[in-house]
C-alpha cells in the first residue's frame, strides 16, 4: 500500500495533506463509512505502511466496514474473502456512500464532509 501511495505523492508532486486513502476496516460494522482527517493506524496493516512510507499518521482516510470475522474465522479470510449473499446489498450502499463521500471531500474538505457522513 504505501508504496503505491509514495508513487502516486511522486507523480503528482502531493504531500499527505493532498491524500485521503480509502481502506476496509473490521472495527466498522459492514457498511459503515467514516471519515477522518488523520489518526493512528488502529491496527490496519495498509494504513501503517501508508504511514511507514508518508512519515505522517496526518492524512485523509476514508475507512469502509467490512464487520468482524465469525468465530474461528482467520481474520486474513475474511479480509480477502467474498461477501455473502445477504451482505451484499450493504455493501453496495457502503460503496455509493464512499463514493459520495469522496466527492464531499473534493467540493468542501475533510472536516465538512466528515459533519455529513460520519453521523
Amino acid at each position: 500500500s504505501g508504496r503505491a501511495v509514495r508513487n502516486v505523492m511522486k507523480r503528482f508532486n502531493a504531500g499527505p495533506d493532498r491524500l485521503l486513502v480509502i481502506v476496509d476496516d473490521m472495527n466498522l460494522a459492514l457498511g459503515k463509512v467514516r471519515l477522518r482527517p488523520g489518526g493512528s493506524a488502529g491496527g490496519h496493516n495498509g494504513l501503517k505502511s501508508v504511514s511507514s512510507v508518508v512519515g505522517t499518521n496526518e492524512y485523509a482516510r476514508l475507512r469502509i466496514g467490512i464487520g468482524r470475522p465469525q468465530p474461528g474465522q482467520d481474520p486474513v479470510d475474511h479480509v480477502l474473502g467474498r461477501f455473502r449473499p445477504d451482505e451484499r446489498n450493504a455493501v453496495q450502499e457502503a460503496v455509493v456512500r464512499a463514493a459520495d463521500a469522496v466527492e464531499a471531500v473534493q467540493r468542501v474538505g475533510v472536516q465538512d464532509a466528515m459533519n455529513e457522513f460520519n453521523g
